[in-house]
């Protein structure tokens, strides 16, 4: 016998094939990730047929392998959580097969978990004392979102991206640096010889609106710089390039958490998604929570990327506050982040819509 909720949780929205097992929704008792990355990197990006054609062949091996790790066998499984959106249609319709079928076979409790949401409860397990409310960065190559959370599945939106991503932002200006996918990462490595002052690039801020981000416009202004630098035959420093836009990007994702910190007054701040692993970001937030006096969390490398963890700790969260979701539900690649039902009057107050 095993003692707490057992969660199963699996994850395909995108281009990594991850299964899990999460005690209580804060212990990884296994965490297994088959990454498509060196197939994809021919193409300079994600192909979705080809991802979702991936996801077919490594699934249930993914999830035997995650069963042996954790030394469990499906029986000892109290819940099944899987991503149901957003990503990739057909990605996530593997994810949400497999998951019906165990659920249906097991007569075990079915929970849909939102990818946004799963990004978040990342840091639950990195840091077992973390509880909301706090204000939530997830940024990623799909999502920058900035969220309250006062409570488990209690989400009040505060901003978010009009156009790109800062991961897809990061992503783009990679490719025409001529950087290998995934570009954010080899882009962070090019910066760090770079000189960050040496190039100014613009900060967006949205009118009327001034926890939104925008990235498409710093984006197309690096291309721009070093479209014209080629044309007129200019040599072109590209760690000053990458250092200049990097710099950029982060002041933008700082200045908003900054103005949402003060304007709910919360003091803790939990920051997730692949971008949430770039240490320039990382050293920019922490400063500025030593200076505002708040404390920031993020998750180690391995759990900023996509993964499984998170899944089944936002499906316990979700599973303990008696939410489980039919055999008939499907995938939703634009899935908005909805709270829970008995969140709805909470919430409210804050100005939340209801959907992200």
């Amino acid at each position: 016998m095993h003692e707490g909720v057992i969660t199963l949780g699996i994850e395909t929205s995108c281009d990594e094939t991850a299964a899990a097992v999460v005690r209580q929704g804060r212990e990884i008792l296994s965490s297994v990730v088959a990454s498509q990355i060196e197939v994809h990197r021919k193409y300079g990006g994600v192909v979705p047929e080809i991802a979702s054609r991936r996801h077919v062949e490594a699934i249930l091996p993914v999830i035997d392998a995650a069963l042996l790790q954790a030394g469990l066998a499906l029986d000892d499984i109290d819940a099944v959580a899987v991503t149901y959106g957003p990503g990739l249609v057909g990605a996530l319709l593997v994810g949400l097969s497999a998951a019906k079928g165990i659920s249906y076979a097991l007569g075990k409790p079915l929970v849909c978990v939102n990818h946004i949401e799963g990004h978040i409860c990342a840091n639950f397990l990195a840091h077992p004392d973390l509880d909301p409310p706090m204000l939530c960065l997830t940024v990623s190559g799909g999502h920058t979102e900035l969220i309250a959370m006062r409570d488990h599945g209690c989400y009040e939106a505060l901003g978010r991206t009009r156009d790109d991503a800062a991961g897809e932002a990061f992503d783009k200006v990679a490719r025409v640096m001529g950087l290998p996918y995934p570009g954010g990462p080899a882009l962070e490595q090019l910066a760090k010889s770079g000189d960050a002052d040496l190039i100014s690039f613009p900060r967006a801020e949205v009118e009327d609106s001034p926890l939104d981000f925008s990235f498409s416009g710093l984006k197309t202004a690096v291309i721009n710089y070093i479209h014209s630098a080629e044309q007129r035959g200019e040599k072109i420093s590209y760690p000053d390039v990458a250092a200049g836009f990097q710099k950029a990007a982060i002041d933008e994702l700082v200045t908003r958490v900054h103005r949402a910190a003060a304007s709910t007054g919360m003091k803790t701040i939990a920051v997730s998604g692949g971008v949430a692993a770039n240490q320039a970001l990382r050293k920019a937030l922490t400063a500025l929570a030593l200076e505002d006096g708040f404390k920031v969390h993020y998750p180690p490398l391995s759990l900023c990327t996509d993964n499984a963890a998170m899944i089944a700790s936002a499906g316990y969260f979700r599973y303990a506050a008696g939410e489980v979701s039919p055999l008939s539900a499907n995938a939703e690649p634009g899935a908005a982040l909805t709270s829970l039902q008995h969140c709805s009057g909470q919430v409210a107050a804050g100005g939340y819509t209801g959907r992200l």
